[in-house]
């Protein structure tokens, strides 16, 4: 309540229970509309999807079997990336030994340890900040490190000295791209050091995924709409030599690594009948790309 007080915002998540078969999690938020408090509460679904489940590329899940490096799902709030990074870390927590330590605000989904050992932090209530909580971390000998958004420079800079480190550092942005999201990594540092993340960003990135939810076409929910990015010599290139601009051809042309921009999927998606044309036009990145993709 204090913390709402003086922030005048507040963000949480609670379990509800009502008898032996009833366990409903949600996730919250306090604000101020023309002085007076208001609540949104979100359901979050119990269950913990499987990458299949959730229809993502195969490569999201090879992701889980990588060492170390640098991982990053965007896309707008709603659209799903903290039940895709669920998915990933239940995908190492089924597979392999592993310390998994995730940083949250607020936790969202709870995980029970099975091959994989999980520590769950939440900012406020366990660690004061995200950046905070990563330095801690590195004290803990995890072997994967999930963080719930890059939020400023302190956490980018841990981010990207944890998976220089040897971590499997798993996280959110909020943009729509690839390439936006390394410009936002790159654009949140002094110009003087800009050339150094670069350096540093093109040597751990393993990949970026971005996603929309789009209606199907029966309309009787969402169909996650994705574009991958996977870090081959061509991309990290791009990225040392400031040339974000060229990643979007080397994405459409990267078909063999699994590659594919949002307009792609979109296109598949409405050829295979999943989404109407109106929606993969609202969708849409770029309509001239879409269309010649669609092919009618």
């Amino acid at each position: 309540l204090q913390k709402f007080k003086d922030e005048r915002e507040f963000d949480f998540s609670f379990n509800f229970s009502s008898g032996p078969d009833f366990n409903q999690r949600f996730r919250g938020n306090f604000s101020y509309e023309r002085g007076n408090p208001v609540l949104a509460l979100r359901i979050i679904t119990p269950i913990i999807r499987t990458v299949k489940q959730l229809m993502l590329p195969d490569e999201v899940r090879n992701i889980a079997h990588k060492n170390n490096g640098l991982f990053i799902v965007t896309g707008p709030t709603g659209s799903g990336k903290s039940t895709t990074l669920a998915a990933v870390i239940q995908e190492i927590n089924l597979t392999r030994p592993a310390h998994i330590i995730t940083i949250e605000d607020p936790i969202e989904y709870i995980y029970n340890s099975a091959e994989s050992m999980i520590h769950q932090r939440e900012v406020g209530s366990d660690t004061k900040s995200f950046s905070e909580a990563l330095r801690r971390a590195m004290r803990q000998d995890p072997d994967v490190i999930m963080i719930g958004e890059l939020r400023d420079l302190e956490t980018i800079s841990a981010a990207v000295t944890a998976a220089e480190t040897g971590h499997l550092v798993l996280t959110t942005l909020h943009t729509p791209d690839a390439p936006q999201s390394i410009d936002r990594i790159i654009d949140v540092f002094p110009p003087g050091q800009q050339q150094q993340i670069r350096i540093q960003l093109s040597s751990i990135l393993i990949g970026i995924l971005s996603q929309q939810l789009v209606p199907l076409v029966t309309e009787t929910g969402r169909m996650v709409a994705t574009e991958l990015l996977v870090a081959n010599n061509a991309v990290k290139n791009y990225i040392r030599e400031a040339k974000t601009s060229q990643i979007k051809n080397a994405i459409q042309t990267g078909s063999a690594l699994g590659m594919h921009t949002m307009d792609q999927d979109l296109a598949r998606m409405y050829r295979e009948g999943l989404i109407s044309r109106k929606n993969a036009i609202a969708y849409a990145y770029d309509i001239k790309d879409l269309e010649r993709f669609m092919g009618d």
